[in-house]
């Protein structure tokens, strides 16, 4: 059945990828914008505005919007931003469909392997419990702001969405231009576990999740095969034809990145897709080879 569905950060990477999936499947996507003069259902986190009439005609939201947290150094206004632009956000949302007569179905929203923290060689699946840090504490509060709109009766899903894989933006667009000179390598020891999944798969994860009626609560958004940061330099390395010589130790990630690199670069977060795998979703792009492959030819 053709789904009417709301989009925060429409206009981003993953926005422009779900909308795309969402279309291509027959669904009718609704742009949430914060420019009223730009077609679509108007909101603003950080005015507490909302379209509440168009709201209710949606069958249901997908929230992707919130501050990059891999652009510019890290200093206490940015990690305020960071926190304050998803909390308020999702917050407003789940409220408002909370208070609607006619409620969406459903809430799709943003989180991130980060909220594991730092948790070595462990599996992580979707009902273990929260890490430390920074990034765990905003991913908590991230999710726990979706709980009036569960509270309501909207099923609520938190996305736990690991690094995107693609050529046109994000971190692998970051890594091509020292990889293809030569000058990429390992980060720190390399034994740090990174959850990863391209861009194609995350779209059709968010699809999948609008689309399945069982799927609530947690859901890892990751590919079924995360990769130490070693293994993720030497497939990077071979698909791009290049050697991988120079590694950067742990206190130079430190010093050129701060605060960023020990919560983004060194720690280690193997997250599976268990529910994802239980229900049956097939990935286009299972292992790091494949979605490499597909990027790097375009």
């Amino acid at each position: 059945m053709a789904l009417r569905i709301g989009i925060t950060g429409a206009s981003g990477l993953v926005g422009n990828g779900t909308t795309e999936a969402l279309v291509a499947a027959g669904h009718d996507v609704v742009p949430m914008v914060r420019d009223r003069s730009r077609e679509g259902l108007y909101w603003n986190p950080t005015s507490g505005e909302i379209d509440l009439d168009r709201l209710g005609d949606l069958d249901g939201v997908i929230h992707l919007a919130g501050e990059s947290i891999a652009a510019g150094r890290w200093n206490e206004a940015k990690k305020t931003k960071i926190l304050e632009s998803r909390v308020q956000g999702t917050r407003l949302i789940a409220e408002s469909l909370a208070q609607l007569a006619r409620r969406p179905l459903f809430l799709i929203s943003a989180s991130a392997v980060g909220y594991f923290g730092d948790q070595g060689d462990r599996e992580l699946r979707e009902e273990d419990a929260a890490g430390d840090g920074f990034l765990a504490d905003v991913c908590q509060a991230w999710e726990e702001a979706t709980t009036v709109a569960a509270d309501a009766g909207v099923r609520v899903v938190n996305a736990r969405i690991g690094m995107v894989l693609s050529s046109k933006d994000g971190a692998l667009k970051k890594m091509l231009l020292p990889f293809k000179l030569c000058a990429g390598g390992r980060i720190g020891r390399g034994r740090q576990y990174w959850s990863w999944i391209s861009l194609h798969d995350l779209a059709e994860v968010l699809r999948f999740a609008a689309e399945q009626k069982e799927i609530s609560g947690p859901l890892h958004a990751v590919a079924p095969q995360p990769v130490t940061n070693a293994e993720f330099t030497r497939e990077l390395g071979r698909a791009l034809h290049r050697p991988t010589l120079f590694p950067m130790p742990a206190f130079a990630a430190k010093l050129g990145f701060g605060e960023m690199a020990e919560a983004l670069l060194l720690p280690s977060t193997r997250v599976v897709p268990h529910k994802l795998q239980q229900l049956g979703f097939e990935f286009q792009h299972a292992t790091l080879s494949e979605a490499l492959e597909a990027e790097l030819a375009k």
